[in-house]
């Protein structure tokens, strides 16, 4: 999903930070998706790890991410409060129904039956 450019003038943990911001702006990354470790992501695309590390500080200081520890990096939530909670509502319901062996299109229609019964 990511790429390095070696030949191109901007650094390697500033082209990371780059495309995973512009993954996130676009939908292609949401909130509470979890990121490789910076290890492993290092090791994907031949890089030391400081430079994942940096990159990784870097979007976590621009709120993007949110590092939980041993528990790994994630896309952060964003917006108004409100907003927030309910990006948390959706993993948290999307997470239970993949538990259940449930799809999308099943797990919308209970949104949407829930949404006319109020």
């Amino acid at each position: 999903m990511l790429t390095i450019d070696p030949t191109s003038s901007t650094p390697p943990y500033e082209q990371i930070r780059i495309q995973i911001a512009d993954l996130v702006r676009d939908g292609e990354l949401v909130p509470g998706t979890r990121l490789p470790t910076v290890r492993r992501l290092a090791g994907d695309l031949g890089l030391a790890p400081n430079t994942v590390a940096r990159s990784y500080r870097e979007l976590e200081r621009d709120e993007i991410i949110q590092t939980r520890g041993r528990h790994g990096s994630y896309i952060a939530m964003h917006g108004t409060s409100n907003q927030r909670h309910a990006q948390a509502a959706a993993q948290a319901y999307v997470l239970r129904l993949v538990e259940l062996g449930i799809g999308m299109d099943e797990g919308l229609e209970y949104v949407r039956a829930a949404f006319q019964s109020r």
